[in-house]
């Protein structure tokens, strides 16, 4: 009974999804097949969040959300890509971006490269903005070989949640939200001893010079970091795995 037990238990842990990187290729044989779904995470594994968090933010955030997405969602998760298009960000120490080009034609590569072997639905599990301007005409490229790439939309898929918690006045970078969101996922990668309010109206990049082009932002913040709380996170965190799965189903439905 015992032996029972476990197996159950061991049964309902076990994940859905399957790490493309932990198989051989005999293995991938087997599992790259036309109806398989493809999910390629997204995060920035050296861009500033501010004095309070990472430079590999994004990653945490990515190999995170696609644990959860391993758990349930029946799909294969290719290696997490660590670098991308992030041009707001570039004036701060460790911050990289790729060219725009090269951001879309390094997710037209990848998923030309595995589509080889039969699957055609892709999903790019993306924790940028900036990113959306890569993945878009790159979506496009792939369709026209009757490949389907489609991607979170982090702020559209956020949306509703963060309504419901947040309090700072505006910002969208290392502010409240994005804190809230490591103070659930990643306590431990979080200094709130150094989170700040840095939030002032503009548009365009992040500028550390405050007669510079752009958006002012001496700290690398975009908002106000102090009205960061774990349960914020939780509620946000929860809300967008939620659309990334639902996201994820419906792209299994979709024909290519």
């Amino acid at each position: 009974m015992l032996r029972f037990l476990l197996f159950a238990t061991c049964a309902v842990a076990a994940d859905r999804g399957v790490l493309l990187e932990n198989l051989t290729w005999q293995e991938a044989e087997k599992i790259l097949r036309p109806e398989t779904v493809v999910v390629i995470p997204i995060g920035a594994e050296s861009k500033e969040h501010g004095p309070h968090l990472k430079l590999k933010n994004d990653w945490l955030l990515a190999e995170y959300l696609k644990a959860r997405v391993l758990e349930r969602a029946d799909v294969v998760v290719a290696p997490t890509v660590n670098y991308h298009f992030y041009p707001a960000f570039v004036e701060y120490p460790g911050s990289t971006t790729l060219r725009l080009e090269t951001a879309r034609d390094l997710m037209v590569d990848i998923c030309r490269s595995l589509a080889r072997y039969g699957p055609r639905r892709f999903y790019a599990l993306n924790t940028g903005v900036s990113t959306l301007r890569a993945l878009a005409p790159a979506a496009e490229i792939l369709a026209r070989e009757g490949i389907v790439l489609r991607y979170t939309d982090l702020s559209k898929a956020t949306q509703p949640a963060e309504n419901e918690v947040k309090r700072e006045e505006g910002g969208t970078h290392a502010e409240e939200i994005e804190t809230s969101m490591m103070l659930y996922i990643a306590p431990e990668t979080v200094d709130m001893q150094k989170a700040v309010k840095d939030y002032h109206t503009g548009s365009g990049p992040l500028t550390r010079d405050p007669k510079g082009t752009g958006t002012f932002s001496a700290s690398g913040v975009w908002g106000d970091a102090t009205l960061a709380t774990r349960e914020k996170g939780e509620r946000v965190v929860r809300a967008l795995v939620d659309n990334i799965v639902k996201d994820i189903e419906g792209l299994r439905k979709q024909r290519p």
